[in-house]
């Protein structure tokens, strides 16, 4: 059988209904909801054919375990869309773009990277299974939606997986503040796996060890670091841009 989760918030359970209403086994709604966005979702549940059910926001507090569920909670089978990232690459026919996250904790960083992975076209995001947050409940709403869109692998040993990546001409590319080389001086028009380390402490010893090349972000203002998503969109545009222009 499949694993079930919950998942909470607006973005996150109408973007499953949207593309996988298969998935969803049943749907709480706060009852004193009465607004546009609960008539919608009510109206999005009925066309498929999802169950809906009412119930008191403490009973929501429970299922989610936190009182920042939008007054709505979804229970659903987790997705399975790639067995393994071999499968994934070897179905692509464009140069592949991967986002790697070396041990990021907060949820709202793993959300929010989600989002700007399916903003620029990523094919996926890769952590390491151990020290690293998941694909919680709060991952899913941060993501509003992203995590159903952007195939997500958790291994087990990262370092080795970079290792297969570069065995498959994908360049490793790792940001550090103390890197030669700047994001606008680089040619990204290759398969590029980008790797961001954790929020603080910034990539393992390993991991940075095993990039083909380090790069830096530019700044001109007077902080020193960016926040992991800000970072990751940066550079996941510019790799974006250049694959457009090719």
């Amino acid at each position: 059988m499949a694993h079930a989760q919950y998942i909470f918030g607006f973005h996150a359970i109408t973007s499953r209904l949207r593309q996988h209403p298969d998935s969803i086994r049943e749907i709480y709604l706060d009852a004193s909801r009465k607004d546009q966005r609960a008539r919608d979702l009510i109206n999005m549940a009925e066309t498929a054919s999802t169950r809906l059910i009412l119930c008191e926001p403490d009973r929501l507090d429970k299922i989610t375990g936190t009182t920042r569920h939008q007054g709505v909670a979804a229970h659903v089978t987790k997705l399975h869309q790639y067995t393994t990232l071999d499968d994934l690459l070897d179905g692509l026919t464009e140069p592949a773009l991967l986002l790697v996250l070396d041990g990021i904790k907060d949820p709202h960083n793993l959300g929010a990277c989600l989002r700007v992975a399916d903003a620029f076209g990523a094919h996926a995001v890769v952590v390491p299974k151990d020290r690293a947050v998941g694909l919680s409940a709060t991952v899913h709403k941060v993501a509003s939606g992203a995590a159903d869109t952007v195939p997500f692998f958790a291994v087990t040993n990262l370092a080795r997986t970079l290792r297969e990546l570069k065995e498959m001409n994908i360049w490793i590319v790792g940001t550090a503040a103390d890197a030669p080389d700047t994001l606008d001086s680089v040619t990204l028009k290759r398969p590029i796996a980008w790797v961001l380390g954790a929020e603080g402490e910034g990539m393992r010893r390993l991991t940075r060890e095993t990039c083909d090349q380090l790069v830096r972000i530019p700044m001109a203002g007077s902080i020193e670091s960016l926040n992991v998503s800000v970072s990751a969109g940066i550079c996941l545009f510019e790799t974006f841009r250049q694959h457009s222009k090719s």
